[in-house]
Order: C-alpha cells, then sequence, then structure tokens
C-alpha cells in the first residue's frame, strides 16, 4: 500500500505542476509566434521565434505598457506598506485589548472576508466621490485598505497570540512607551507573518482588475491588468501582442512570488512552530 502512494504522489505533483504550466506555456508560445501562426498552430512551438510582438507592446507610441507598470508598481507599494503596517498595529491592538468590544469587533472585521469586492464596489466609489478621491491613485489604494485589511488584520492577530506576552510587559516594566513598545519589540516578531502578508495582497493588489477599472478611470491612466483589457480591439485583435501584453503584466508579481517564496513558507508555518 505504501508503494502505490509513493507512486502515486510524483505522478499526481507532475499532473497537477502540468495543469497549472499550460496556461503560462501558451502565452509564451504565443507571444513568440506570427499572428497567423497563432490561428494555424495555438499550442505548437513557434517556427522560429520572433520578438516582434514584445517589440510591438514595449514600443507603442502611447507608452500603454509603461504607463499601465508605473500605476501598478505605484498602487501595489502603497497598498501593501499600509495594509501591513495598519493590520499589523490593528491586530495587535485587539489581540492585546482587555475590552469586552474587542472581540466582538475582530470577527466583525473577519466577516469582511465573506463579502466580494463587487457587492462594495457602489458604495466605495460614493464615499470615494464624495472625498474628492475619484480617479486618481491614492483612491485606488485607500479603496484597496478598505477592503483587503480584514485578511491582514486576521493572519497578524493568529501570529501575535503565540507571541510571549511577558516580552511586552518586560518593555513596559522598563519604561518603553506604546509606540516604542509595537515597534521595536512586537514588530521585528512579525516578519515571518508580515512576509505572508506581503506576498498574498501583493498578488492580489497587482492583478485585481474592477477596482482600478472603475475607480482609477481611463482619464488618470491604467494598470497592467486594466491595460491587457484595453489592448483588446473593439472588433479585431492581434493575439500576438495580446499574449506578449500578458506575460509582461504577469512577469513582476511572478518574479516577486519566487524570490520571496522561502519568506512564504516560513510565514505560513511560523505560527504552528512556535
Amino acid at each position: 500500500m505504501r508503494n502505490r502512494f509513493g507512486t502515486a504522489r510524483p505522478i499526481a505533483a507532475v499532473a497537477l505542476a502540468a495543469l497549472f504550466f499550460f496556461p503560462v506555456y501558451v502565452v509564451v508560445m504565443g507571444m513568440l509566434k506570427p499572428p497567423s501562426e497563432i490561428q494555424s498552430s495555438p499550442l505548437g512551438l513557434p517556427t522560429p521565434p520572433t520578438g516582434a510582438n514584445l517589440g510591438a507592446v514595449l514600443g507603442r507610441k502611447d507608452g500603454l505598457y509603461w504607463s499601465a507598470l508605473l500605476n501598478s508598481v505605484q498602487i501595489t507599494v502603497l497598498s501593501v506598506l499600509a495594509l501591513t503596517l495598519l493590520s499589523a498595529m490593528l491586530a495587535h491592538y485587539l489581540v492585546r485589548s482587555t475590552a469586552r468590544w474587542t472581540r466582538p469587533a475582530l470577527l466583525m472585521l473577519l466577516a469582511g472576508l465573506m463579502i466580494p469586492p463587487a457587492v462594495i464596489l457602489q458604495p466605495v466609489t460614493q464615499v470615494l466621490g464624495a472625498a474628492g478621491l475619484m480617479n486618481s491613485v491614492v483612491g485606488v489604494v485607500c479603496a484597496n485598505v478598505a477592503y483587503y485589511l480584514p485578511f491582514g488584520v486576521f493572519v497578524f492577530s493568529g501570529f501575535i497570540g503565540t507571541v510571549p506576552v511577558e516580552m511586552e510587559e518586560a518593555a513596559s516594566i522598563d519604561g518603553a512607551s506604546r509606540f516604542r513598545l509595537f515597534w521595536q519589540v512586537v514588530f521585528p516578531t512579525l516578519r515571518p507573518a508580515a512576509a505572508s502578508v506581503m506576498i498574498f495582497l501583493g498578488v492580489w493588489v497587482w492583478n485585481d482588475f474592477l477596482t482600478p477599472l472603475i475607480v482609477l478611470g481611463p482619464e488618470s491612466g491604467t494598470t497592467v491588468t486594466v491595460g491587457v483589457y484595453r489592448s483588446v480591439g473593439e472588433y479585431s485583435t492581434n493575439f500576438g501582442t495580446l499574449y506578449a501584453f500578458s506575460f509582461l503584466a504577469s512577469l513582476p508579481v511572478l518574479l516577486f512570488f519566487v524570490a520571496l517564496q522561502k519568506q512564504f513558507v516560513a510565514g505560513l508555518t511560523a505560527g504552528a512552530v512556535k
């Protein structure tokens, strides 16, 4: 029985890896083919490979990709930094506080994870419009912080519960203020959880399509995901440049995940190890 399972596991792992790699293969092969070859042989190897599609995307006169990349980097970096800091501070307060209302407040925050973004998009745009933040990068960042904050609080609150409270009590006895206690004693112990939060939220914010499409709007630029949508023509589409744009849009987040995959795994298991 063990031998059967031992043989089945590698086969299942290879099959799952092939399943997840298949869309990447289709995009890369389509990017390296002229449009006529994509239609005749969508899954075949390019004969010969061409870099014309990449050049067409990177050299567009309107600079769609470069402006979209700049907006995506700004939105992702600002959103992830704000979410990491705010969710860590809020989770610490809710976990360590002895007030009766903190647990219902934590449960209410976690209930926000069950609400799809599209359901609350209209009231979010109304609030941002009243604050004068529509059609701006700051408005998209505020919308991201409001929606993804419960996830950050959920991860940090679970990890903070494993940190000995005696560390904070000792720092308080030594005269540390609450601000200094959090940043110099508590937050350094949250680095594994912070790595997981940054990777998860970084991927989610980067891949978000609906919020930048509605909140940022065409007047204030676009993001890479919205740029893929806008590179599709109304009556005809160059699939070679579409595949190239899709590849360039996903490349930064793939590199980011590969570079931080060790911290990602450590962050997921750090609470259990402690």
